[in-house]
């Protein structure tokens, strides 16, 4: 199954998704992330950086924009908040039947988004960190049931 992470720059959220789901080595199971308004080949945010390589994760330091390639490569596509799933859905009609919102996906209750760390200090990224290692774990489980 390929898993494509969308959110607004792929600098936090999408790259620390990939990075921890990644880290899981479940196999058969490919990942990539990207973002609506990304910047190919820009850095991903330091503090993104600094988390991701403190609990030793495999990751890409480059940002990446959303493609079309990339959206018909993925099996599953899930974005970080409802208007990046709107903003896909908006450009990408095809691929209304397999994007969700990763909380949509994994835990259908409450809030859709997941926080956006950008422009917080380290702390506020560690939060988000930790709300993406709970939803990945809850997305493993949920793999793994299927």
């Amino acid at each position: 199954m390929n898993i494509y992470f969308v959110c607004t720059g792929n600098t936090c959220r999408s790259p620390m998704a990939e990075a921890i789901l990644r880290a899981k080595q479940l196999e058969g199971i490919n990942v990539r992330s990207a973002g609506v308004y990304a910047m190919d080949g820009g850095s991903i945010s330091a503090n993104a950086e600094t988390l991701i390589l403190g609990n030793e994760l495999p990751y890409s330091p480059m940002s990446r924009q959303l493609s079309k390639q990339d959206v018909q490569w993925a099996d599953l596509i899930l974005t970080m908040t409802a208007s990046h799933k709107q903003a896909l859905c908006g450009s990408f009609p095809e691929a209304k039947e397999k994007t969700f919102t990763l909380k949509e996906y994994v835990s259908p209750h409450g809030s859709m988004d997941v926080s956006d760390p950008f422009g917080g200090d380290l702390s506020v990224y560690q939060q988000t960190f930790s709300e993406l290692e709970q939803l990945m774990d809850q997305l493993e489980k949920k793999l793994l049931e299927e």
